[in-house]
């Protein structure tokens, strides 16, 4: 009966999306309506998490009591369980931030009805226990994602939607025939029999062209340089809330992927795989500090940010200790909540601009009559750059620790040195936004809408950046004994198979 508890985080959302379609005609009962499906799938995300770590092993459902490989399995170990709570938390505030929006989609029939689908698509890409089924929820939230862009007020959304589609797709490819190159091999997808059958044949001819497709896949879908084209633009033109979710969590399935492959699927391939992660990590981080230094739109410089943080995520899976993986998932956690809260602040202070945009040219002074708003970036810059009190500096603790143990030298000296670029572009926003002095004022003040988007699920998601950066523990907890479990992959093997 436990394990049908597997099924809440996908299916509330499912069903929450059909019924909000019915509520199309009435847009607050649909937010309303949405907002309650969603915090409900939050809650059943939370337990399932508490039952796993409670009972020490991994949850496991086989679909019609069809013993794996045979039916379809979900399975939520320790990694899993995190990554779904991190996921539908942000999810949920961007719902909050989207019922406090002036955006002009938030009001479209379509646009919670896509929300909960993306919802249900993230969860379903994590919990799933079989490659196609991964492959399945990858497509919904392409899908959802591109549409939520491409209807956005911005002018350029269309083109942005466009680009991430046609590359996302490009992705969806390699996944489908990396996935059938290993089912050719071993005959079947169930990723423990998959990992059972690879550790116990070997290499087969087809096995290393699976595994650059896929890993080329998971590139796409973290937005690693050099594959992080759509990035920029997907997050400048979408609708904020859409965007905060985007930028925070979607990335993290390229995360995720390079976690099971690595800890489970190709075990003995794995030391090949982290020198390549190791090396695009850290030339992300340069080129992501960078970018984001030089580019003129506060969305796009934290686009380019989300490029440079991905890049710490993937330099420490690459070293791949167990110290450097428990590293990696609290990063990915604490970047999902500082990212998406840092998007939210940038698109409300937009939102009291003409136009909305995020452009530094017009956001220039724009934030000196938003104090509270400006309280949150410095403190969600804090947490980007490392700085305590923030989880932020916790990440970058654990993540250095680990490369110090393990004498990771060059690597460990270069995201150092790239570090100060994020103290850099995270500085100089606040300073043109909350300091400089607007350009024309007299000007602004006439074209300024007379109000703007809500600051409510922003602060809220700030507040958790400084608590689990003051009472950092249970998360430093729990990650540190998922990454005990993605060492032993015989847990999540036995989970599902049996013996």
């Amino acid at each position: 009966m436990t394990g049908h508890l597997l099924l809440l985080p996908i299916f509330i959302p499912f069903v929450g999306a059909a019924i909000a379609l019915l509520l199309r005609k009435n847009n607050r009962r649909e937010a309303t309506w949405s907002l309650i499906a969603m915090s409900a799938s939050l809650l059943a995300s939370i337990l399932l998490f508490a039952v796993v770590w409670r009972t020490d092993q991994p949850l496991v459902f086989q679909s019609g009591n069809w013993p794996a490989p045979f039916g379809i399995t979900l399975i939520a170990d320790l990694l899993a369980a995190i990554f779904v709570v991190m996921i539908q938390l942000v999810v949920v505030m961007g719902i909050v931030y989207a019922i406090g929006s002036r955006d002009s989609v938030v009001r479209y029939p379509a646009f919670y009805v896509l929300f909960l689908m993306l919802a249900a698509g993230l969860t379903g890409a994590i919990l799933t226990g079989d490659l196609f089924n991964f492959y399945v929820f990858v497509e919904l939230v392409l899908i959802s994602g591109s549409v939520l862009t491409a209807i956005a007020d911005h002018q350029r959304s269309t083109e942005a939607a466009y680009k991430y589609m046609y590359l996302s797709l490009l992705a969806s490819f390699f996944i489908l025939l990396g996935i059938g190159a290993l089912y050719v091999s071993y005959g079947t997808l169930n990723m423990a029999d998959l990992a059972a059958q690879i550790s116990t044949q070997g290499n087969r001819l087809l096995l290393m062209p699976a595994i650059a497709l896929l890993f080329a896949a998971f590139m796409v879908k973290s937005a690693i340089f050099p594959f992080h084209f759509w990035q920029p633009d997907l997050y400048m033109t979408a609708p904020t809330a859409v965007g905060a979710v985007l930028s925070s969590v979607v990335g993290k399935l390229g995360v995720y992927g390079f976690l099971r492959m690595t800890t489970l699927l190709f075990v003995a391939q794995a030391p090949q795989i982290r020198s390549f992660l190791i090396v695009l990590g850290v030339a992300g981080v340069i080129f992501g500090g960078l970018s984001a230094i030089g580019t003129n739109d506060v969305k796009r410089m934290l686009a380019y940010s989300s490029m440079a943080q991905i890049g710490f995520i993937t330099v420490a899976i690459g070293w791949g200790t167990e110290a450097a993986l428990m590293a990696a998932i609290v990063f990915a956690f604490n970047h999902a909540l500082i990212k998406s809260a840092m998007i939210m602040i940038a698109g409300f202070v937009a939102s009291w601009t003409p136009g909305k945009s995020a452009a530094f040219q017009t956001l220039s002074g724009a934030g000196r009559s938003l104090p509270a708003a400006g309280v949150l970036f410095f403190i969600g810059g804090l947490a980007l750059s490392g700085i305590p009190p923030t989880n932020g500096f916790i990440s970058k603790m654990l993540l250095f620790g680990s490369g110090i143990d393990g004498a990771y030298d060059w690597s460990l000296l270069l995201i150092g040195l790239a570090s100060i670029l994020t103290l850099i572009y995270t500085v100089r926003a606040f300073n043109r936004i909350w300091w400089q002095k607007a350009a024309s004022p007299s000007e602004v003040d006439v074209e300024c809408p007379p109000a703007g988007d809500r600051l409510i699920a922003p602060a809220f998601l700030i507040g958790c950046v400084l608590v689990l950066g003051i009472w950092a523990q249970p998360l430093v907890r729990a990650a540190e004994e998922a990454s005990t479990w993605l060492g032993d992959p015989g847990i999540y093997i036995r989970a599902v198979l049996g013996g």
